[in-house]
């Protein structure tokens, strides 16, 4: 993109007042943004208010600055061959994804990195030919974690790209199962759409991932750089999620779940929604079970959301992994909002206790997948597992199994 056709997109999109909607109408009246630009003030105020054509009349504040970092941002791979591929996508280009562009409301602009060879073959219109977004809580369970990293490693698997937000728990495990996969790196294996500008990673935890993701996938975002993370933003940027894929999967959610925005949104646009059940004593699966009532495809495997997109019939024949994982590494110790959620009514319990009932989520599970959750040894497991089964809080099932009960 040449600096002439940068700065008109930048200035259309800075220009205080003009939303997407009215920038919409003003490139359909005129053309592209250089258009615009030349318009005068009376020409303007048909197709939007006397404020917005005063703004337009000259550059935004800081402007010039913007221009410059931008600038900067796109040229910085050139001299650095190890560093990501990155370009920014406008409403007009051949590159910018006809899934996003059949939505009510297409971003004017993208700004996207990724790997050298994804930019360099179609970019994201190509890379969104076979997406599924999948989504959920940002406190899930144990469970509802492996299930999201195990479904987005067998769908990358079968030929799909898995697309999310970059958010902490069900989004990261996403990403994280479908960069573990074994396929082609001829197409991306994630995209992460964020709520942020793409100089800015949030959360900062998920730095090494989003870095990961630009080598083997693409990071989008339609905010200029130096956006910060706002509140706002992030709801905002699901129609972006839904837009790029042909499904929303819902892995684990509350009922007041950012995933259920996502998920509405699919449905409006005439896109596929599954959604993953879980324990009706989980918080976390009530979401689920909501967008189950309303009509969402219920899921119990990879299969299950591969034939009803109609895969091609090779993406079927492919083994599948399990879609209700026993997970062989041992799981990070649970955040302190995780054990909050954990210790709700229980305070009288101990550190590990709460950590094990965190561990044990709602669903059965045997003792050496609480091992591997854990940690722990055997002995100090079932030490543990007696005194809160005593308790009530712990149910022993058949075949060596314990389910942690409603009050527990």
């Amino acid at each position: 993109m040449q600096r002439d056709e940068l700065m008109a997109w930048l200035r259309l999109m800075a220009t205080p007042g003009v939303g997407n909607q009215s920038a919409r109408r003003l490139l359909a009246a005129f053309g592209l943004p250089q258009q615009i630009f030349a318009q005068s003030l009376g020409a303007l105020q048909s197709c939007v208010s006397g404020t917005q054509a005063l703004a337009l009349s000259s550059e935004p504040p800081d402007f010039r600055k913007l221009l410059d970092e931008t600038q900067r941002w796109l040229e910085a791979p050139a001299s650095n061959p190890n560093m990501p591929a990155r370009t920014i996508c406008t409403l007009g280009d051949p590159e910018y994804p006809q899934s996003l562009l059949a939505t009510e409301d297409p971003p004017l602009l993208l700004y996207v990195e990724g790997a050298r060879q994804l930019l360099q073959s179609g970019g994201l219109a190509a890379a969104s030919a076979q997406c599924l977004a999948m989504v959920g809580s940002r406190n899930p369970t144990p469970q509802g974690k492996a299930n999201a990293r195990e479904f987005a490693k067998s769908l990358r698997e079968a030929g799909l790209t898995i697309v999310s937000g970059l958010a902490l728990g069900i989004d990261a495990a996403a990403h994280e199962g479908a960069l573990a996969a074994d396929a082609q790196p001829s197409t991306a294996a994630t995209v992460a759409v964020v709520g942020t500008g793409l100089d800015c990673v949030y959360p900062r935890a998920n730095q090494e991932l989003a870095m990961r993701i630009a080598h083997s996938g693409m990071l989008v975002s339609e905010y200029p750089l130096g956006t910060p993370p706002l509140a706002a933003n992030f709801p905002k940027r699901n129609r972006i999620i839904a837009g790029l894929s042909k499904g929303t999967l819902v892995v684990e959610a509350a009922v007041a779940s950012g995933s259920l925005i996502t998920a509405r949104l699919a449905s409006e646009q005439g896109r596929e929604v599954f959604a993953i059940p879980g324990s009706i004593h989980a918080p976390q699966s009530r979401g689920c079970h909501a967008l189950l009532r309303q009509g969402a495809k219920l899921v119990e495997s990879a299969q299950d959301v591969l034939e009803e997109l109609q895969m091609p019939r090779e993406s079927l024949e492919k083994p599948l992994h399990s879609s209700t994982p026993r997970t062989q590494a041992k799981a990070p110790p649970l955040a302190m909002h995780q054990l909050d959620i954990v210790r709700d009514g229980l305070e009288h319990l101990s550190d590990q206790q709460h950590e094990l009932l965190g561990a044990l989520g709602f669903d059965p599970m045997g003792l050496d997948a609480l091992v591997s959750r854990t940690g722990w040894d055997a002995a100090t497991l079932q030490v543990q597992l007696l005194q809160l089964e005593l308790d009530g809080h712990v149910a022993r099932l058949p075949g060596g199994r314990y389910q942690r009960l409603a009050s527990g």
